[in-house]
């Protein structure tokens, strides 16, 4: 009987073990389970430089989308530290001052 594993493993048939991620890979992946927007911008970005269609399209084309993508990153960056920032800053008033009651504006 002959053997055919040794002919797949040549074919790279055979499973493939799974990479093994670095401490910083692993802190990066849980930072951006925590912050969802972020990791879908990072999922759009990496969607055009791989789209299969990337040929159809002139490089000016792909860099304006990439543009847009990189804006949309920032704008929800931005959007996540400010949201992170207003609730540290109001819980340190309320630790230094907590008889202070904070009132919404009203519209």
């Amino acid at each position: 009987m002959y053997k055919f594993s040794h002919l797949l493993n040549k074919m790279g048939m055979t499973k493939k073990k799974s990479p093994v991620l670095t401490k910083e890979e692993e802190q990066l992946i849980a930072q951006l389970r925590e912050q969802p927007a972020l990791l879908s911008r990072f999922q759009s970005i990496l969607g055009i430089t791989r789209a299969k269609g990337a040929a159809d399209k002139t490089a000016d084309e792909v860099e304006g989308l990439l543009i847009e993508e990189m804006r949309r990153l920032g704008h929800a960056g931005m959007s996540q530290w400010a949201t992170q920032a207003e609730a540290q800053v109001s819980q340190e008033v309320q630790r230094e001052q907590p008889r202070l009651r904070s009132r919404k504006k009203k519209r």
